[in-house]
């Protein structure tokens, strides 16, 4: 039996019980999950109030989210803390929205204790049989009030006084069985009391949990915690297994009849590994690359969400139909006749809450995993807020529970308005545990010591290359231990033509980059000389990048901060050091009150006054404060965004 952690938001452990039971079903080789059984206990006016009770069950029914049924318990205290049941729901029964799928819904008093167990037994055989949801209405009763301090008497007296007086469902019981001559009230009492010592027994030999204590399950018995020091990871991959991949992504079975256009997409991949003049590698083709190279390496990959089998811009295209039979292929299962993972890409329902939660309890029970859900826009990350604050960015401290899980939240001003254009990435900075005026050495390259992404209860970028993003992804397996990642995932880089990797940087030597210096120094005046660097993170790079040479500047320097969090605070002291006579600014185009200035101000500062000496303070360039992430007019979004090059670059 596995128990998944519940923090008191309700219902939102739903989604994860079953994510995590559909793991288990793909390592057991088990379709309809005869040997898997996902049991979710709702409270009454929980089940009828939480709209993620309604996401979870919509996905009950999918192919790539079914997990052969769930028995739902409804722990049915005719009561909502202080609401009464006509306060709570429209309907009848706490359990009728299981009608709206067709399930089964016993009703059943819990004071009858045969009754409860036969009425168990029939679900637990319905379920095993058709494989659908089925819910036991357990209608009882709260003895006492909420909490142990809670009167419940304020709100409900009338209810109280009978529940006073009310025998306990054991005193009924046992007064049956006493009075059929089942049992004498000696053996009654016997009984009781063995039981209760051996609960009693079991408390104490369960004992406090350690610092060292992971109590995920034996497959992670080898994940270290912030406490245990771990071996450096290696993300480069030989480029014989670079090509390998490589070649899976424009190959399609004989007689595939593929879409003309994408016909054309795949020439241009071959072209990128075999062609004469070779462009570099895409953003898209990056990514295939990675997750390609870990299946290779054993590790199951799962990416889920909206849109994602070809990529809501049309980029990623991992899976394709055949025109004339619709029959699918997906290109990253056919790496190796040997390959013993797979690539499991799907489509996810329209939902942000229950999506994200399976996904996140699917990641807890394998390290083994890649577990990807990526947002269609990331400002839609909005409605799975509740499963990022309660489970993601604090399970390890609360639980002690490590995940691996990868957010794909797509981010950057493009003139789509307010709704498409910013994944909240400062509400994700403002989350991590990181201390601002604590400045980590660069631990990731000291050989015994404690790397500062094990210290961090997450790690947030916004990488600009596809040899970085690579990297990154692979890095999460890479590891001896497992931390989420928010990747600020790019739209408008995505088929950018500056926004590519040779092969080279895939292969032996390379490894994933937290700050890119200034890349084209040929291009610039001595370090020396330097009147401004630019710091700043994501697409405004390339923007400010091409208007630097368009107007032939030469002391301008872009530096391009790729991980957020744990910051980089070693290489923006480095950086700001070798440039000693130049002002220093941050440029982002985010609004002030938003982005990442609130989160990088302060440490530019801490870096350079606790590592060099000499504090900094940036000069923040960018758009004012805002209440909407984005104007809602292409053209003031245009004149807004020359704006900031403007300035940044005069």
């Amino acid at each position: 039996m596995s128990l998944i952690p519940n923090p008191s938001h309700l219902e939102c452990v739903n989604p994860l019980v079953v994510g995590k039971a559909r793991s288990k079903m793909y390592y057991n080789e088990d379709a309809e999950g005869a040997a898997v059984l996902p049991i979710i206990i709702h409270g009454d006016a929980a089940v009828a109030g939480q709209g993620v009770v309604y996401e979870t069950l919509q996905m009950a029914g999918t192919e790539y989210y079914h997990t052969g049924g769930t028995v739902n318990l409804v722990c049915n205290n005719q009561i909502g803390f202080t609401a009464n049941p006509d306060q709570s729901r429209s309907t009848r029964y706490a359990s009728d929205v299981g009608k709206g799928f067709n399930s089964p819904i016993f009703h059943v008093n819990a004071d009858d204790v045969e009754a409860v167990v036969k009425v168990f037994e029939l679900a637990a055989d319905y379920r095993a049989t058709f494989h659908t949801d089925v819910w036991v209405d357990l209608i009882g009763y709260r003895r006492f009030g909420h909490n142990e301090i809670d009167e419940p008497t304020f709100t409900q007296p009338l209810m109280y006084k009978v529940i006073k007086t009310h025998p306990s469902a054991t005193n009924v019981y046992a007064a049956k069985l006493v009075a059929e001559g089942s049992m004498t009230q000696a053996e009654v009492d016997a009984t009781l009391s063995e039981v209760n010592q051996k609960l009693l027994a079991e408390w104490d030999l369960a004992g406090a949990p350690t610092e060292n204590t992971f109590a995920q399950g034996r497959m992670w018995t080898a994940m270290k915690n912030p406490k245990q020091v771990s071996a450096n990871e290696t993300t480069a991959v030989d480029l014989d297994t670079i090509m390998q991949v490589s070649k899976s992504l424009y190959t399609v079975p004989e007689n595939f009849a593929l879409h003309r256009t994408l016909k054309r997409a795949l020439a241009a991949k071959k072209n990128m590994f075999e062609g004469e003049e070779k462009n570099g590698v895409d953003w898209a083709t990056g990514e295939a690359l990675a997750l390609g190279s870990l299946l290779l390496e054993g590790n199951h990959v799962r990416l889920s969400g909206q849109d994602v089998e070809r990529g809501t811009f049309s980029h990623r295209q991992a899976l394709v139909h055949d025109q004339n039979t619709d029959s699918n292929y997906v290109f990253l299962n056919h790496i190796d006749p040997e390959q013993k993972q797979q690539l499991t890409i799907h489509n996810s329902p329209l939902s942000e809450f229950g999506v994200l939660g399976f996904e996140l309890g699917y990641s807890m029970d394998n390290p083994d995993s890649l577990v990807i859900w990526e947002a269609q826009f990331g400002d839609f990350v909005n409605g799975a807020q509740i499963i990022i604050d309660q489970f993601i960015s604090s399970m390890e401290a609360k639980w002690m529970r490590q995940s691996g899980l990868v957010m794909l939240l797509p981010h950057g001003a493009a003139g789509q308005g307010p709704e498409h254009t910013s994944c909240r990435i400062e509400r994700f900075l403002q989350c991590t545990d990181e201390d601002p005026d604590m400045p980590l050495p660069n631990l990731d390259t000291i050989e015994g010591q404690m790397k500062a992404t094990q210290l961090n209860n997450w790690a947030v970028v916004n990488v600009t290359t596809p040899a970085n993003y690579f990297h990154v992804l692979r890095r999460q397996q890479h590891r001896e231990f497992r931390k989420p990642l928010v990747v600020a995932s790019p739209k408008d880089l995505l088929r950018h033509k500056l926004a590519v990797s040779p092969i080279e940087d895939f292969g032996p030597g390379s490894s994933f980059t937290r700050l890119y210096n200034e890349q084209h120094p040929e291009e610039l005046v001595s370090e020396g000389e330097m009147r401004k660097v630019l710091f700043c993170s994501g697409k405004i790079y390339y923007e400010l990048l091409q208007e630097r040479r368009q107007r032939g500047l030469d002391d301008v320097a872009l530096i391009r901060v790729e991980q957020l969090t744990p910051f980089p605070f070693d290489m923006v002291a480095d950086t700001v050091s070798s440039y000693p006579n130049a002002e220093v600014a941050w440029v982002q185009e985010e609004p002030k009150n938003m982005g990442f200035w609130g989160h990088v101000n302060e440490r530019i500062q801490t870096a350079t006054r606790e590592l060099n000496g000499d504090e900094k303070r940036p000069v923040y360039i960018g758009r004012n404060t805002m209440a909407s992430p984005a104007e809602g007019y292409g053209d003031v979004f245009t004149a807004q965004q020359a704006k900031i090059v403007e300035r940044a670059l005069t």
